[in-house]
């Protein structure tokens, strides 16, 4: 590894016993600095490790007094002999433990102010002030194997595109805005005044036309940028692996991408993964765990017992059936203590339930404040159907379905958490097919896509479209890890008299299809090959193969939950000059506006 330059001819992590006796040249930053007097110790750090070297007034006493002038975080050259150290010295958690370099010449490269926060793995900080100092918290060496675990990752996976006849293909930045999901970030022209481009929210349009294009399997490292509120796994940039394959089938990228994830995982944690990956439908996915992103670590399921508890006398469930909702239950394996269920009941509360129910299964049946209002059959119904043991308890919510199922899935979550039924050593990837096609919009009154308009439905399900498109299933697919969708893709629709259908489903007249997607509809025309692929999201990846759901731990220079960077103090004004060649005009918010973006904030 030796990166021998003009200032160094070792790195601080790379001496062992073997170059006892020689004369080196270290650099770097002062990591910590010990007086002890006629002698000085000082941790030399770079990125690639730590080094002792030693200020002796009996080996070199020129550079005795220099020394001691030495603060943390003073980046500097030495010069000096390596020597071993006393047996009673030797430091088995350092690399370079068995040596220490006494120092003959130091060259101040650099000299540190007194850093805002300790360049330390255990120091707690201040998010924002972690963001602001950004380049201090890159010098920590987590951070620095964080960026160097994410550059394997790239490494590997580029590696394994390029040796199945990939080709790297970067696509615009500047680009038409099309409707993805998401609000775009736009660029006003400055040559086209009153026109914008839309910075990309994904390839998407433009790996379709590569296919189009005769390109075969085309991958990209590609930036992503949404406008929209941001939390720990999204950012306003991000980073795909985009990768899009002709004349494939949906098991075709399955294997891919298994194949993938499994070559890098051996090359960056020499991991084996176990494939195929469990593959559940849609429909199954939210019948056992009430998500399409399941975690799949733990057996702890989700039961909808609504055509149950309907017979019940318990006013609270029956009034929700009956008005068109459901009633879920998950059962932990265990005696639940009467102060837990009401935190869980509180937990409920503070994401959104109105309460959570319970009943502990005894060997005579259910027991709580409400079994009363359960009769013995239902009861036994209940048990039966759950396959509910004596010594645990039910866990209840009742709730129109969408709201019913997040709450139940993130109460399963915590439950397995807190009762220790997650292994979070384990990587338990796993595949969620056939999605619907179209979801209604109630506040619009139309049915939308559920991913986006280039999802070809299921062959079967093509006739259904027009008269009945709550059953149609798209040729749509999602991978999953941990709980954490890692990228969404679909087989596309290459035959325009079908995406004219989807077009006119969602009701998009054809003066708008023309106008948001003309260029693309107009590609198809001329023959276009079956083909599908996805986008696979790399910040996540990363940071759950390193234990992170935080995805700006794995990002040199992220933005903060308001989309600005205490860093460089963006995003910033323009003068008037710029405005002017823009043909923009900044006007004020009105007193409703800035009320709105209080409320948001």
């Amino acid at each position: 590894m030796t990166l021998k330059t003009a200032h160094r001819t070792h790195t601080c992590g790379e001496l062992r016993a073997t170059n006892v006796g020689e004369t080196v040249k270290l650099s770097g930053w002062v990591n910590t600095r010990r007086d002890h007097g006629g002698i000085i110790f000082i941790d030399l750090r770079d990125k690639y490790g730590l080094t002792q070297v030693v200020f002796d007034t009996e080996f070199e006493a020129s550079v005795f007094s220099d020394g001691g002038n030495l603060r943390r975080e003073d980046v500097i050259t030495i010069e000096g002999e390596v020597k071993a150290r006393d047996d009673s010295l030797k430091n088995p958690k350092l690399p370079t433990g068995e040596l220490e370099v006494f120092v003959k010449k130091l060259t101040v490269v650099s000299k540190s102010e007194t850093p805002v926060f300790e360049i330390d793995n255990n120091a707690n900080i201040n998010d924002e002030l972690r963001l602001e100092y950004r380049y201090l918290d890159l010098r920590r060496p987590f951070m620095q194997d964080n960026l160097m675990t994410r550059h394997k990752f790239v490494t590997a996976a580029r590696e394994f595109f390029n040796k199945n006849d990939f080709v790297e293909i970067e696509t615009p930045l500047l680009i038409k805005s099309t409707p993805e999901g998401a609000r775009d970030y736009v660029v006003p022209s400055r040559v086209n005044k009153g026109q914008f481009y839309a910075l990309p929210q994904s390839p998407q349009i433009y790996k379709q036309l590569l296919m189009v294009g005769g390109c075969d399997r085309y991958y990209q490292i590609a930036k992503c940028l949404r406008d929209e509120d941001l939390r720990s796994d999204r950012q306003p940039e991000h980073t795909q692996m985009d990768m899009e394959m002709s004349f494939v089938s949906q098991s075709d990228i399955h294997k891919f991408v298994e194949g993938l994830f499994t070559h890098i995982y051996k090359e960056v944690k020499g991991m084996e993964l176990q494939t195929p990956f469990p593959t559940l439908t849609y429909k199954e996915s939210m019948d056992k765990y009430s998500i399409d992103k399941p975690d799949i670590r733990f057996d702890l399921f989700t039961h909808n017992v609504s055509d149950i508890v309907v017979n019940s006398d318990f006013g609270v469930f029956k009034n929700v059936v009956q008005g068109g909702g459901i009633v879920k239950c998950i059962n932990p394996p265990s005696e639940i203590p009467r102060k837990e269920i009401d935190r869980y009941i509180a937990y409920c509360q503070s994401i959104g339930s109105k309460g959570m129910a319970w009943m502990r299964v005894t060997e005579n049946g259910l027991d709580s404040n409400i079994a009363k209002f359960f009769p013995e059959e239902v009861q036994k119904q209940l048990i039966e159907k759950i396959d509910a043991k004596a010594g645990s308890t039910l866990f209840f919510i009742a709730d129109q379905e969408v709201n019913c199922c997040d709450i139940i899935a993130k109460l399963r979550l915590k439950v397995g958490d807190d009762l220790g039924l997650i292994n979070h050593s384990k990587f338990a990837f796993c595949w969620v097919n056939d999605f619907p096609l179209f979801e209604w919009n109630p506040e619009t009154k139309v049915w939308d896509s559920m991913h986006n308009v280039f999802c070809m439905p299921k062959q079967e399900h093509i006739d259904l479209i027009e008269d009945k498109p709550e059953e149609v299933l798209g040729d749509l697919y999602d991978l999953v890890l941990n709980g954490v969708e890692l990228g969404s893709g679909a087989i596309r629709i290459s035959d325009p008299s079908i995406q004219k259908r989807i077009l006119e489903r969602i009701g998009m007249s054809k003066e708008e299809a023309e106008d948001k997607f003309g260029f693309l509809l107009k590609a198809y025309k001329y023959g276009g090959p079956v083909h599908a692929g996805m986008g696979l999201g790399l910040d996540r990846s990363v940071a759950l193969m390193i234990g992170q759901h935080d995805i700006r731990e794995v990002i040199a220079f992220p933005k903060n939950k308001g989309a600005q960077c205490p860093m460089d103090g963006s995003p910033g004004s323009i003068d008037a000059t710029q405005l002017e060649e823009l043909g923009l005009k900044i006007t004020s918010p009105s007193k409703e506006e800035k009320a709105q973006t209080v409320k948001e904030e």
